[in-house]
């Protein structure tokens, strides 16, 4: 077969170790061939391609990013879009495709797949917001990055009696900020599923202070106050219909001074959490995904995500995996609260 590759949406740590195992096996054991497509949708929307060969992979096992670029690309959302990925995909020999990419991507894998296209889905997120895998790589990158991050943080805050606060991403799950937050030893942790009480977290911070220790917060991009309690600021929409987030630090910052009268500070991780290296489990993890989906390619086992269940990698399908997102449970959370303060 002819198998085109693509990566959609933001790009994380381990996107090149996905396509390095699915050409090095694809290639090496199976024969076929394969050809890149750039920048995620707008590729095959435009028959933008690259050579994707067993050179081409050499070396790109450590590197973040992608080899492939990314977009946030929504065919779906362009008149024609779907007839015109159909023809350059023909006009290119390409049997079949590779997709790796989070809910968006996936959701337009998925719909794909519906109107005849053969697709293989690959989770990326370093939210691990998709739901029928219990992991996604680049997760354990982005914790690890704003772990670190936040270890710094507690010297400094120390030093200058201050309360940092650490924007993580994060749009609609916690995971970064409940696994970076709990690892680094924040004294409050704000998650999108869980509206928080600005009044309470103030109480966590004038705790905090009493013990002589300068309190930490970690809140992820998409969390927000019950409502009435702060006027949060609206942003942009992306093709996929998700606005741009960012600022909720600051304002919870200005808020935290204004009712404690303590100082306090903000630092934004942004695409920090997004770039570099990955760990040593994402290029496994990664790796492993690459190998699964050429084998489901190869199967001719289409309409499906390739997925980690415990140890074993598995495969389900894309409606599963696009149907709802994997939120933080309250039991999750719960255990994250018996720190805070």
């Amino acid at each position: 077969m002819r198998i085109g590759v693509l990566t959609g949406g933001g790009d994380c740590p381990g996107l090149n170790a996905v396509i390095r195992g699915v050409v090095r096996k694809g290639v090496g054991v199976y024969g076929h061939e394969f050809v890149g497509f750039r920048d995620g949708w707008r590729g095959p929307l435009e028959g933008d391609t690259m050579p994707l060969d067993i050179q081409a992979v050499r070396g790109i096992l450590p590197r973040g990013g992608t080899i492939l670029g990314s977009s946030r690309t929504n065919p779906i959302k362009i008149e024609g879009g779907v007839e015109r990925i159909k023809e350059n995909l023909a006009a290119q020999g390409v049997d079949a495709l590779i997709a790796i990419g989070g809910e968006d991507t996936l959701g337009v894998a998925k719909q794909l797949f519906d109107r005849g296209v053969k697709v293989v889905g690959v989770p990326k997120t370093i939210d691990n917001d998709l739901n029928a895998t219990d992991y996604t790589f680049g997760f354990d990158t982005a914790v690890n990055i704003a772990m670190e991050a936040i270890d710094r943080l507690h010297t400094t805050a120390e030093s200058h009696h201050r309360a940092l606060i650490c924007e993580v991403m994060g749009r609609h799950a916690g995971w970064i900020a409940l696994h970076a937050g709990m690892a680094a030893g924040a004294n409050v942790i704000l998650i999108p599923e869980k509206p928080f009480d600005i009044e309470k977290v103030c109480a966590y911070v004038e705790s905090r202070f009493k013990t002589r220790y300068a309190p930490i917060i970690v809140v992820a991009e998409g969390a927000h106050p019950l409502e009435g309690q702060m006027a949060l600021q609206a942003g942009e929409l992306d093709a996929f219909g998700h606005v741009r987030l960012g600022g909720i630090g600051e304002l919870l910052a200005k808020e935290i001074e204004k009712r404690t009268g303590k100082e306090a500070r903000t630092t934004v991780l942004g695409h920090i959490q997004r770039g570099g290296t990955p760990t040593a489990y994402d290029r496994v993890l990664a790796t492993r995904f690459g190998l699964g989906a050429i084998d489901a390619a190869h199967e001719g086992d289409f309409g499906k995500m390739i997925a980690l269940r415990g140890t074993d990698i598995v495969r389900v399908g894309l409606a599963d995996a696009t149907a709802e997102l994997k939120t933080v449970p309250p039991s999750r959370y719960e255990e994250a609260e018996v720190f805070f303060g």
